[in-house]
This record gives C-alpha cells, structure tokens and sequence, in this order.
C-alpha cells in the first residue's frame, strides 16, 4: 500500500520521522530530532547497525565519536528500507546511508508518498540527481538536500550580509574545509564510490559559493588523487565574469583534526571565519576600525536545518533555503571540477 505524505497525522501533531543509516551522521540527525519538539523518531533502519534495547552505541565520524543515544525501548527497528517505506505512520525519510545509495532510495520514498531529507551529496552523479527530481514532481512529497552550511552560524550571517551590501560589494571570497581522511574512508570502497573528497567533504563550499554568487560561468580546478583515483583535495577558481574573484579549497590531507573558515574582502570591510578561534570565529575589520568579533545563537546547522525542514513538512510546503535543485547544481558544478582536474583545462557551466 502507498502511504500519501499530505494524509499522513500523528497523534499528537509531532511528525514521525524515520531514519535510515545509523552511521555518524545519522547519529547527529537522530540527537537533532531528539531535541526538536516537533519530531517523534518513531522508527530507525540499518542493514548492520541496530539500537540495543534502545540504545545506539556511539560511532566515530571524521574526527570524532558520538555518545550512545537513548531512542527508547518504544522504537521501531527495521534492517530494510522496504519496511521502513511501507510503514503508513512513517512521514519524513532521513536518509543517512553510503552517497551510491542516495538515487535509489530517495526515489523509492518519493514514490511511497514520504518527505525525504537526504544528506548531501544528493546522489553520485548529477545524472541520478535528475532521475530524483523526477520523482520529486511525481509525487506529493518533497526531497530536501542537507547542504548544513546554509544554515551554519556564521555563513548564514554572511548571505544576509552579502545579499544586503552591508560591508559593500564582494571583491574576493576565499573557502577553506580540510580534514584528516575520515575512518570510514576505510570500508570496502566507498572512498572511490562517493568521489573522494570532492564529493564528500568540498561539495559544502562550493554549494554555498552558488548559494552567494549564483552560478558560476565555469571553473578551473587543480587536485590530489588517492591511490584509488578519487580526488582527495582540490583547489577551485570559480569563475564569476565581472567579479567577484572566488576560490575555495577542500580535502582530506590532514595528518589530525578539522579546519574551516572563509575570508571574504568587501569594499569596506574584511569579513573572516576560523573555526580554530572558537567563540571569536567571526571576525570583522572595517575601515579605520580595530577588528570586532561577531556573536551568534547556535553552535552549528545540524539542528536548524533539521528544525527547518521539519516546519516545511508541518506547513507541507516547499522549501525554498535549499532545493533538490540546489542539490543537482552543486554536484554539476563538483563534476566540472573534476573534469577540470583531469584535463587541466577550465571547465565551462
């Protein structure tokens, strides 16, 4: 039977989630729908990985490890997202699983009549994001990508002051996101199979590059490869004809631990982002002005982008912050960085 997600209730008006891949990230989305009042996680699926009477062992991420997680003896557990789909009390699909899953089973929810939030990137390639997007239309649900950055602390001040001309126009914009190679990197080969770091790890800056400037007339990139040919560090000119200059650079050549930031130059002031400077991350130097740190509510953009879709599913509206669009755009712009990287030639959008 398919279960239609604008006639799917629960009993108390919270939304039943559903979440699908109890690795790392999935632990972080389930703690975010713990703490929203709006969510009931009514039910977890993992081929491998299963609560134990309730409790979810923690897991090591990139360069950390979650605490175990206490879902309740009430939870269901499934070990197919089959039954998961087929569960009529299921309204909103988290799908936490392996990227060359992604296509398949966001498509297989669409179809069931389920809301899917998916983590980025939305699928491996840009031709099996264009296969979701028709499913999307299909049906009456909706897909939502989990491009965090949009809604991080700190970049989602920048948009609002890039789009206002706060500081005046842009000039140049600089990204950064490196890691160590994360551990997972490690089982069978999904290293290869999601792209390396490019895909990974990168497709977050290069997403909120478009989500700034719009998108970019082509690119040229430079890069490292690993061993299994997946590109494990890229440097990215984007190219924005009349400005501004934009570059980013992302990867997994770490030897320890994690770094992000940007520098953004406006016309009047220098805006900066160093995720090492802790509560001082955000920094502002103006004109004839010593620099000044900027404060801001929330710690990351796990919890509001989850928050986020969840009120899209209540008021079964679309989202608007970030579209399944987003999602096929960012990965064509990541497959033309590396077709640049493999040709040495610009690549054109």
């Amino acid at each position: 039977m398919t279960a239609v997600a604008s006639e799917m209730k629960t009993s108390d008006n919270r939304i039943n989630v559903g979440v699908v891949g109890l690795g790392f990230m999935g632990s972080v989305h389930l703690r975010a729908y713990l703490a929203a009042a709006s969510a009931r996680v009514a039910a977890v699926c993992d081929a491998v990985r299963l609560p134990v009477k309730g409790i979810l062992p923690g897991v090591a991420g990139n360069v950390q490890k979650t605490a175990d997680i206490d879902l309740g003896r009430d939870i269901k557990v499934f070990r197919k997202i089959e039954d998961i789909l087929a569960d009529p009390e299921i309204e909103l699909v988290d799908l936490c699983t392996p990227t060359p899953l992604h296509a398949e089973q966001a498509i297989a929810a669409l179809k069931a009549g389920k809301y899917v939030f998916c983590e980025k990137p939305m699928a491996r390639t840009a031709a099996a994001a264009r296969q979701i997007l028709e499913a999307e239309a299909a049906g009456p649900g909706f897909l939502m990508p989990a491009m965090c950055m949009r809604f991080w602390p700190g970049w989602s001040w920048l948009k609002q002051a890039v789009a206002e001309e706060t500081y005046g126009k842009v000039l140049s914009a600089r990204f950064q996101r490196l890691s160590e190679m994360p551990g997972w990197s490690g089982q069978g080969t999904y290293t290869t199979d999601i792209g390396g770091a490019l895909f990974d790890l990168h497709i977050h800056d290069t997403d909120f590059i478009q989500f700034l400037f719009g998108r970019p007339a082509g690119v040229f990139s430079t890069g490292v490869c690993g061993s299994a040919g997946s590109v494990d560090h890229v440097v990215t000119q984007y190219l924005y004809p009349g400005g501004p200059q934009v570059c980013a650079e992302g990867g997994w050549l770490l030897t320890a631990g994690f770094r992000m930031g940007y520098s953004i130059l406006c016309e009047r002031a220098a805006l900066d982002y160093d995720i090492e400077r802790g509560p001082d991350a955000m920094r502002i130097t103006e004109k004839g002005q010593p620099p000044r740190f900027v404060e801001y509510e929330g710690t990351d953009g796990y919890n509001a982008e989850i928050r986020y879709m969840l009120e899209c599913v209540r008021d079964k509206q679309r989202p608007t912050t970030v579209t399944a669009h987003d999602g096929l755009h960012a990965l064509e712009i990541c497959e033309a960085e590396e077709k640049s990287i493999r040709t040495g030639e610009i690549a054109r959008l």
